[in-house]
């Protein structure tokens, strides 16, 4: 069994414009906050969407973040038991490691994320326990 998307991020340079029309696109709602890294998102600045909030409460959570100087793009992140190995793997396949692991900002606890780029340059996440 393969291992199942569990966050995603929506990045651009005006997130509350992005949070506003998400927000009215699909009637999220946002809580804001830090993200858990600055490579994300500028402090106060990311909206976390509950994902048991939405339709029928099992969506996955989520963000909309990012601020002057942040690269448009739409990130999820993959669930998985060990970042580094996970990064490394990554890399073996012709992928391009871009960040971590990370640990995450408090309250999150042992949580740790990582980036990387496939061989087409998209950019995707791995997040798991250190």
């Amino acid at each position: 069994m393969g291992q199942p998307v569990v966050h995603f991020e929506i990045i651009g340079s005006d997130p509350a414009k992005l949070r506003g029309y998400y927000g009215e696109l699909f009637g999220w709602e946002f809580n804001i906050g830090d993200a858990s890294t600055e490579a994300v998102s500028q402090p106060g600045n990311y909206g976390f969407v509950d994902g048991s909030t939405t339709g029928d409460g099992t969506g996955i959570n989520g963000g909309v973040a990012g601020g002057e100087g942040y690269r448009p793009r739409v990130l999820f992140y993959v669930g998985v038991a060990d970042v580094e190995a996970a990064l490394r793997k990554a890399e073996s396949l012709g992928g391009t490691r871009l960040m971590g692991p990370a640990p995450e900002r408090p309250p999150a606890g042992d949580l740790v994320v990582g980036h990387f780029t496939d061989p087409e340059g998209n950019v995707i996440g791995v997040a798991g326990l250190a």
